[in-house]
C-alpha cells in the first residue's frame, strides 16, 4: 500500500498498514535554532547548513528532502511564497510589515517576530475606514509561483501525500491582528455591524486567495491547510455562541470555496481548548483537525476524544511540544508516542505529528526518539501501550 492509498484509508476511518507521519509546514516545523542543534546531533554534512526560512514570524524552516527522508515523513508540502512584505525598523530594531500592513518586531527572547501594532486598532473605527483600508490584492501570482510544477513532479514521480500548506491567514486571527484582540471582542459584543464588515472583507479576500491557489495545485494535492486560533490553554477565546455568530459562517464559506476547486481534504489547525466547537468544525467540512494539544483542557484524554469524534474527523498531531518533548527522556517519548498511536489510531483516522513547531528547548535526541518511535509503534494491528516493551 503506497502513502496516498494509506492516506485515503486513514481519512475513510479504516486501518492502513501503518500510521502516517507528518512534519514540515508553517505550523509544524523546526525553529532554525532547533534545526541547527539537530543537524549537529545527526552529524550529517549533507543537511543544509543554512536552510530556507519558512515562516518569517516563527523563524521555522523548510525541511530538505534529505531530512524528510531521515525522519520518515510521508507528506511533502507546497509552501506559498510570502508576498507584500516590507522591511522596516521599529524602535531601532529589525521589523517588517506583512501584506495586511501589520508591523512585526524582532525579539531575541524566543528569537522570532511578534505583532507590534494594529493597523485598524483605533477606538472610533468606522465601516468607511474598513472600506478604505489598504487591503492586499488577492491576485498574487508570485505567492504560488512554481508550486504547480512542484506538485506535478511529486504527483507523477513519488507516492508522497502532497499537501498545500496554508497561506497563513485565519478569519479571527487576521481580524485580531488588524484590530487588536481587545477591540475585536468588544466589537462582537457592542458593535456587531462593524465586526461583520471587517470579517466579511477578510473572508472575501481569503476565499479568493485560496481559489487561485487551488486552481494552480488542486488537481495534484490530497490535503490543504487552513488555520485559525480560537482557544487558550483553558478555554475558547470567545463563547461558542459568538463563534457561531461571528466566525463559523465565514469559515464555512471559506471551506466551501476551497472544496469547489479541489477534491483535497481540508486540514484545519486550531490551537487550544476548542473541544466545544469540534462538532461545528465537522459540520462545516473540516476533515482533519490539528494540533490535538494533550496539555490543554478537554484534550488530555485522547481515548475519550477518539470515542467521541473518531469516526467523524481525522486527528492530526497529538505529540506535545510544550511539556513532553522538552522535558521527557527518549524512553518517555517512546511511551508517549506508543500511547497516542494506540488511543488515536485504532480504526484509522490518525496522522502522527508534533502538535506545533519544535523549538530550541527540545533536545535533539528527543526529536530522533519521536520519529523513530513513530515507525516502531505505528504498524497495524496496534498494540496497547502496556504490552509494548520499551
Amino acid at each position: 500500500m503506497n502513502r496516498r492509498e494509506a492516506f485515503a484509508k486513514t481519512c475513510a476511518h479504516q486501518e492502513p498498514e501503518r500510521v502516517l507521519v507528518d512534519f514540515g509546514k508553517h505550523i509544524g516545523s523546526f525553529h532554525r535554532t532547533a534545526y541547527q542543534r539537530l543537524r549537529a546531533f545527526l552529524g550529517d554534512p549533507e543537511l543544509p547548513a543554512e536552510p530556507t526560512i519558512l515562516d518569517r514570524m516563527a523563524q521555522n524552516i523548510v525541511l530538505s528532502e534529505r531530512l524528510s527522508q531521515r525522519l520518515g515523513l510521508d507528506f511533502r508540502w507546497l509552501i506559498p511564497r510570502w508576498v507584500g512584505v516590507r522591511d522596516i525598523v521599529l524602535d531601532g530594531e529589525p521589523a517588517y510589515l506583512d501584506m495586511w500592513q501589520t508591523p512585526f518586531k524582532w525579539t531575541e527572547r524566543g528569537q522570532y517576530y511578534f505583532i507590534a501594532g494594529h493597523p485598524l486598532g483605533k477606538g472610533d473605527l468606522t465601516i468607511a475606514d474598513i472600506a478604505h483600508f489598504e487591503w492586499p490584492d488577492p491576485d498574487q501570482p508570485a505567492m504560488f509561483a512554481g508550486l504547480e510544477e512542484q506538485a506535478r513532479y511529486w504527483y507523477e514521480n513519488t507516492d508522497y501525500v502532497i499537501g498545500a500548506d496554508g497561506i497563513k491567514v485565519g478569519i479571527l486571527q487576521i481580524a485580531a491582528q488588524l484590530r487588536g484582540y481587545d477591540k475585536i471582542f468588544l466589537d462582537f459584543a457592542l458593535n456587531p455591524e462593524l465586526a461583520h464588515a471587517l470579517l466579511n472583507q477578510i473572508s472575501s479576500l481569503i476565499q479568493e486567495m485560496y481559489r487561485r491557489y487551488m486552481r494552480a495545485v488542486g488537481k495534484y494535492v490530497q490535503v490543504v491547510v487552513i488555520t485559525d486560533d480560537m482557544g487558550t490553554q483553558e478555554s475558547l477565546l470567545i463563547s461558542p455562541q459568538m463563534f457561531r455568530t461571528f466566525i463559523k459562517p465565514y469559515l464555512k464559506a471559506w471551506i466551501e470555496a476551497i472544496k469547489s476547486e479541489t477534491r483535497a481534504k481540508v486540514f484545519m489547525h486550531c490551537d487550544g481548548a476548542i473541544l466545544p466547537i469540534i462538532p461545528d468544525l465537522i459540520e462545516i467540512g473540516v476533515d482533519i483537525l490539528n494540533p490535538i494539544q494533550t496539555v490543554v483542557k478537554g484534550f488530555e484524554d485522547t481515548l475519550a476524544l477518539k470515542e467521541a469524534f473518531g469516526d467523524k474527523i481525522v486527528f492530526h498531531g497529538g505529540i506535545d511540544v510544550q511539556q513532553v518533548l522538552p522535558r521527557a527522556t527518549p524512553e518517555g517519548i517512546a511511551k508517549e508516542v506508543a500511547r497516542r498511536i494506540y488511543e488515536l489510531g485504532r480504526g484509522g483516522g490518525y496522522i502522527l505529528a508534533p502538535c506545533h513547531n519544535i523549538s530550541f528547548d527540545v533536545p535533539p535526541e528527543n526529536v530522533v526518539a519521536l520519529f523513530e518511535s513513530a515507525q516502531r509503534f505505528g504498524r497495524y494491528p496496534l498494540s496497547p501501550p502496556a504490552d509494548v516493551v520499551m
